[in-house]
This record gives C-alpha cells, sequence and structure tokens, in this order.
C-alpha cells in the first residue's frame, strides 16, 4: 500500500511508516491485503516471533470491521523491539481503485512509547500523513474534549486538532487502557462512525 518513509523517532519507538508488507527491525507487520468481508474466516499473517508463538494481541480491537468498509483494508502490528510483544495494533482503511489511504485506526496497549510522542501529534496521524507521502511539517493547535455515546458506553473523547486541516483526529480509552486514536485523511470524524465502531477478535490478528 506504500513505501517505507523514515521519520523521527519516538521516544525509542521507530517513526517511520508501517510499510505493511515487510518486516522491520522495531515495526514488525505483516501484509493484509484483502477486500471487505462480512465474517472473520481469513486470519491475518503477522511475522512470528523467534520462538514460533504469533506476536499478536491478546486484547480485542475495537475498530470499523471490514465487512462496513466499502474499500480495501490492511493491519499491522506495532511489536516490542525486545521481546516482540505487541504494544498496539493498527488498522488502515483504503479507497477503491488504489486512491490511498482515507483512515487509520489505533489500539495502543498501556505503556506503549508510541502514546507519549514527544511533539503531541498522535502516532497514528504521522502512519496515516506518511502513507499518503505527505511530508510536510505538522503541528498540534487544539485539543477540545467531548462526550460520546458508544453503546450504551459514555466515551470522553478527545478532538485533536491538527496544523493540516485535512487531518481529522479523535482519541479516547478504553475500559481495559487501550488508546484508540482515529485519524482521517480529508473526511470529517461523525457520530456515525462511532456508531460503526465494534471489537474485533483478538484470534483475528493472529498467524
Amino acid at each position: 500500500m506504500g513505501e517505507s518513509t523514515v521519520h523521527p523517532s519516538t521516544n525509542g519507538v521507530t517513526g517511520r511508516e508501517l510499510p505493511w508488507g515487510s518486516g522491520l527491525d522495531r515495526v514488525r507487520t505483516g501484509p493484509v491485503h484483502c477486500r471487505p468481508r462480512a465474517t472473520y474466516d481469513v486470519p491475518m499473517a503477522f511475522l512470528r516471533r523467534r520462538s514460533g508463538t504469533p506476536a499478536g494481541p491478546d486484547f480485542d480491537v475495537l475498530a470499523m470491521d471490514p465487512g462496513d468498509w466499502p474499500g480495501d483494508f490492511g493491519a499491522a502490528l506495532l511489536a516490542d523491539p525486545e521481546d516482540g510483544s505487541c504494544q498496539g495494533i493498527f488498522l488502515r482503511y483504503d479507497l477503491l481503485a488504489g486512491r490511498g489511504p482515507s483512515m487509520l485506526i489505533g489500539n495502543l496497549c498501556e505503556g506503549s512509547p508510541a502514546r507519549e510522542p514527544e511533539d503531541g501529534v498522535p502516532f497514528e496521524v504521522r502512519q496515516l500523513l506518511a502513507a499518503i507521502g505527505n511530508d510536510e511539517p505538522v503541528g498540534v493547535v487544539d485539543t477540545e474534549d467531548f462526550p460520546v455515546m458508544l453503546g450504551d458506553d459514555l466515551l470522553i473523547v478527545r478532538k485533536v486538532k491538527l496544523s493540516e486541516s485535512r487531518v481529522s483526529c479523535v482519541q479516547f480509552g478504553r475500559s481495559d487502557n487501550i488508546q484508540v486514536t482515529v485519524a482521517t485523511w480529508d473526511r470529517p470524524i461523525t457520530d456515525d462512525l462511532y456508531k460503526l465502531l465494534k471489537p474485533l477478535p483478538a484470534e483475528m490478528f493472529r498467524a
């Protein structure tokens, strides 16, 4: 879906674009280039740890079901450089006909260095811009907290306003301390999107 692009490191986590199909020393990924399906009958092939144990998540991933997305879909794993444990999962939603990335949703574990970028720009925003090929400087202009209903749960969502006005970004925490970030390119994040978020089983992201 895109070539690797190097960006400054973020607190020990490499800041280059997830290549969605090749292995890196710190960001370990696996190729998932599939058309949307209504069921989870195709496992996503991540790279395995040296021990042979799948380096996938041990938590459900809150995101949009690939079957609800009218385009191409991919996923990548952010792994600890030392032991290969999962620090987060990133899902990328592309437009059809090779028109490029439209949205990226990240689920980052508690303690993941990627949750604390030095400049305040969410890691997912950096990944989205790199995938698009936009290397213009970007910064955080403002943040705003507001309530959103997700099913029966009330979320306090943080909207991150960026200097690149074509990027929309929101963040919120799950009850299990997983941080969810949604970043979109040239499309607003509306209440309808929150209604489409659902827990995708961890098994979907294991080889």
